[in-house]
């Protein structure tokens, strides 16, 4: 058993691609919401293909704004629906088919297979070219969940609990509270909280790109930290056993407890002190 107050593990790290973005034509205020949310209740936005963007608010109410684009789709494909629950949470949704449903969970079509196979080729030069950005603003207290598929998330002046995902897109989730659970496919995630309190363990995975979180103050953890291409880095010091493998990380911080995992294939992974 030893002492590392710093790991870095090297190898070689792929180069993202940047493509350039086209003009499109734009529908601002596609869907405006202006509603009060309990303190410790969810704003919870469901997306397919869109960039999400959330901010702090500047009244008591959680305000939702979505913009449309498309170059030869059809705006009126797309429409967005909002559900408030027993509790005062709220969740809001952008839907590509009729046939569509969406919960706080996951979206869920009736269609069988075969059909879905069918309107997918049927209008992917049309139906699915829209896509639908939504700019979120949260008073402070509450949680807020943002999930799209193509697209970025970008989460900053939360003040409580943070779900945030995509799978073709980076992650910025920031929260002056916590905890924050964040993930991609292709795209890097950053993390940072103030405050993780209860036994909730913290996951933070991509694929392509690199995994970054950020804690504020001393931790109790058992870290998990996984790349294939790239190196490993932590501000605190860590407690490992045996040899250092220089794929896979698991060491103890603190008095360990909870576990932290941190999960990339081509990217570094990074934990470190706010």
């Amino acid at each position: 058993m030893r002492q590392l107050s710093r790991v870095m593990l090297t190898a070689a790290l792929v180069a993202p691609t940047v493509m350039s973005a086209q003009s499109r034509q734009t529908q601002r205020d596609a869907f405006t919401m202006s509603e009060r949310v309990p303190n410790g209740e969810w704003i919870r936005v469901r997306n397919l293909n869109g960039e999400m963007r959330v901010r702090s608010s500047t009244s008591d109410k959680v305000e939702v704004t979505a913009t449309k684009s498309w170059r030869r789709g059809d705006p009126r494909d797309v429409r967005i629906e909002m559900k408030k629950s027993g509790d005062g949470s709220i969740l809001v949704c952008a839907m590509w088919t009729d046939d569509t449903e969406c919960t706080e969970n996951s979206y869920s079509t009736h269609n069988n297979r075969n059909q879905r196979r069918r309107d997918w080729d049927d209008n992917r030069d049309n139906r699915n070219d829209v896509s639908v950005e939504f700019e979120i603003r949260v008073p402070r207290g509450v949680k807020v969940g943002a999930w799209t598929v193509n697209g970025g998330v970008s989460v900053d002046g939360v003040t409580n609990e943070v779900r945030a995902s995509t799978v073709n897109g980076e992650v910025n989730a920031t929260s002056t509270g916590g905890p924050v659970q964040a993930s991609t496919v292709n795209g890097s995630v950053h993390a940072s909280m103030g405050r993780w309190d209860g036994d909730q363990d913290l996951e933070f995975t991509t694929v392509n790109g690199s995994v970054v979180a950020e804690f504020t103050g001393d931790i109790d953890a058992n870290i998990d930290l996984t790349t294939v291409n790239g190196r490993f880095q932590t501000d605190w010091p860590v407690t490992i056993t045996g040899r250092i493998d220089p794929r896979h990380l698991r060491a103890t911080l603190g008095k360990g407890g909870r576990r932290i995992r941190l999960t990339t294939v081509n990217g570094n992974v990074e934990l470190r002190k706010r």
